[in-house]
């Protein structure tokens, strides 16, 4: 069936109108708040979306569906379902908010027990994690679909050409909707794009259907969405509704658009106003009666004025609660509390130990997954084979390749695991840690989403990487990053350099609630000092540091490569000099056992930290404030660093060692640091 004016029945169009004039009396009345000081900081107006608007919400299913909202899509929320009271909670960031709580910006809808997603204001990322929930629904066999929706600016971004490039090389039920209303904020359409429609420029990609609509129609609008979501339904691909729209205001309340618009466009817009044509149809087909659409505006103003007086009512946040929701449940254990156990028995590799760990996870779990580049080609598993062995095992539809796209890689996983909270999804996030920089806004988005959403969602994702030197890499191939990757409050940033704290962490990792950065030193996989026996179903608490070696004139802290390094080097001070040094392996970078480290610095009284990455800016940096702050008054000399010279790290040998940090530097520095 066809929607059309004479078509449709009357209750149904009624019903339109109601959420299109209440839609834009909150619309209207949304500035009013900041002006009175009340709040709704940012808000983005959506008259001339009216059309598209409000049938992205009539074909949502609640509960079924998955809707990703951006954040012009009021009207799209309000036709979904959710109340004014909900809307504008959000627009004055009260506690109640259902979207976060007062914690996201103003505008960014969202109410997750119904499927309609808190989004980041990274314009089109949510295209990423909706591709990611649309092969969730694909997997489990869903009647449904995943609905993104953005502006036509965003389709700029590079992450959005890799969702909809990614959907249609898997066939996922997605629904990609492009509000065209030819600005990104002042900058016109012809600066963005040489394509008059932004959604023609994915016309070559196959198994992908591409719609246009006039989005301000409402008719034609809910007979593309239809249409759309029938064809996405079909298991075919994903599809492109692209929907003509103007923008009547300013792209937001901070934003002037008399700066960049003559009046006669200005004239245009408003004369095309999608609201007062659905009422001159109405009225011109003899559908409804001017003394109903007075009858519905006072209903709609009614209910605005009891929602707002409601929402004032609510209360704010609280400052206390800032510290909530911002890690996620950790799995734990009894049964190897500091995570030590017996050395009895066979040393495994440290490559072999994260390989039959994610075998053993994978079958104690059947909603786990991996994904990353190179995972799954025959015999191959991963770069370095950590992975070998799985998709044999566990099937082409749990393990398998992503394109060469980091931000595809890590932003489906955050969307997949939106679908249920039992799945765990495990990446390999790049080939190489250097090469992980692409997927860093979405690292970024994935660490705050439990803190965003007030724990009502966290991406349960391992994020796998292959860090450090010590292989003759050079550039993108030999960089540690820890430094900079366990910058973001949310995620836990994990650095074993044993096997068994490898197998141990990883299991714990995969377990747990909320996104993990497991970094793997990969200079260890085969490295026979890395080599430990490891228990059957061995896990290991997060934030609880090892203590390997121990002695009484100074301590090294360290983790990852250099923790070998730094065995090495206190052993030769001890056959040399006859001088006994502690050494403590981190192991968790994120969450950072403090216990253990202010512990040994009141023992020892001097303290040296070793890390590859270098020690300008390096995460020693932060060890060392730390200590000083609070264990000053038992030092007895400053604390130390060693880490790589401030340079990337060089190809030639000669190179890499005059940079990386190494036994003799390592040996050198203890030598100060006992004589200072």
């Amino acid at each position: 069936m066809k929607y059309g004016i004479k078509t449709t029945d009357k209750d149904k169009l009624e019903e339109w109108l109601y959420l299109m004039i209440l839609g834009r009396k909150l619309d209207e009345k949304a500035p009013n708040y900041l002006r009175q000081a009340l709040g709704w900081s940012y808000h983005a107006p959506y008259a001339g979306h009216d059309g598209i608007q409000l049938a992205i919400g009539q074909i949502f299913q609640k509960n079924i569906d998955h809707f990703f909202p951006y954040y012009r899509d009021m009207l799209s929320v309000l036709s979904a379902g959710m109340t004014v009271e909900e809307l504008i909670l959000n627009g004055i960031s009260k506690d109640a908010d259902l979207a976060s709580g007062g914690r996201h910006m103003s505008n960014h809808f969202a109410k997750p027990e119904w499927n309609i997603h808190n989004v980041s204001s990274s314009t089109g990322n949510h295209t990423l994690h909706a591709a990611g929930v649309a092969r969730a629904i694909k997997y489990y066999k869903t009647e449904a679909v995943a609905i993104s929706s953005q502006g036509e600016s965003s389709v700029s971004e590079g992450y959005v050409y890799e969702a909809v490039n990614g959907a249609a090389k898997e066939k996922l039920p997605v629904v990609f909707v492009i509000q065209d209303n030819g600005y990104g904020i002042s900058v016109p359409k012809k600066d963005q794009s040489a394509l008059p429609k932004s959604g023609d420029a994915f016309a070559s990609i196959p198994n992908l259907k591409i719609i246009h609509c006039n989005g301000k129609d409402v008719f034609d609008s809910m007979n593309a969405m239809t249409e759309a979501k029938q064809y996405a339904m079909l298991g075919k691909g994903p599809v492109i509704v692209h929907a003509a729209c103007v923008r009547i205001h300013s792209h937001s309340n901070s934003d002037n658009q008399e700066l960049y618009r003559d009046d006669y466009e200005l004239k245009y817009v408003k004369d095309n106003d999608p609201l007062d044509k659905y009422k001159r149809m109405l009225i011109r087909y003899d559908r409804i009666t001017e003394d109903e659409i007075l009858e519905i505006e006072e209903r709609a103003t009614a209910e605005l004025k009891k929602a707002h007086n409601a929402a004032l009512k609510s209360a704010d946040p609280s400052p206390d609660s800032i510290y909530e929701f911002l890690y996620a449940k950790a799995y734990s254990t009894n049964e190897y509390p500091d995570g030590l156990h017996s050395t009895e028995g066979e040393k495994i590799k440290y490559i072999d130990a994260l390989n039959t760990t994610l075998k053993e996870e994978f079958r104690a779990n059947p909603d786990t997954f991996i994904w990353g580049q190179d995972m799954a080609n025959k015999d191959k598993g991963g770069v370095f084979n950590v992975s070998k062995g799985m998709q044999q095992e566990f099937g082409s539809q749990r393990v398998f390749n992503a394109p060469i796209a980091e931000d595809y890689i890590l932003g489906t996983a955050n969307g997949m695991s939106r679908y249920d909270s039992k799945i765990r999804i495990v990446v390999e996030g790049a080939e190489f840690a250097d090469y992980f920089w692409p997927a860093m806004e979405q690292y970024v988005e994935m660490s705050h989403e439990y803190w965003r959403t007030k724990g009502k969602f966290a991406p349960n994702v391992v994020i796998r990487l292959a860090s450090g030197g010590y292989i003759g890499g050079g550039l993108y191939h030999s960089q540690s990053t820890e430094g900079v990757l366990s910058a973001f409050p949310g995620m836990r940033v994990v650095y074993p350099s044993f096997a068994d704290d490898a197998a141990g962490l990883l299991r714990t990792a995969m377990r747990s609630e909320g996104p993990t950065l497991f970094l793997e030193p990969k200079a260890l996989y085969n490295n026979p000092n890395a080599a430990t026996t490891i228990p059957n179903d061995y896990s290991i608490p997060f934030g609880k540091a090892r203590l390997l070696r121990e002695g009484d004139r100074a301590a090294i802290i360290t983790y990852g490569n250099t923790t070998h390094l730094s065995l090495k080097a206190a052993e030769k001070l001890s056959a040399e000099n006859g001088i006994e040094v502690s050494v403590l392996d981190l192991r968790s970078i994120n969450p950072l056992d403090e216990v253990a480290i202010l512990k040994l610095t009141q023992k020892v009284n001097r303290i040296l930290i070793v890390h590859e990455d270098k020690t300008f800016a390096g995460f020693g940096g932060e060890l060392s404030a730390l200590i000083t702050e609070k264990a000053f008054e038992f030092l007895d000399a400053p604390v130390m660093r060693i880490g790589s010279e401030n340079t990337p790290v060089g190809f030639n040998p000669i190179l890499e060692k005059a940079i990386l940090p190494d036994v003799e530097k390592i040996h050198k520095g203890l030598l100060n640091l006992v004589n200072n």
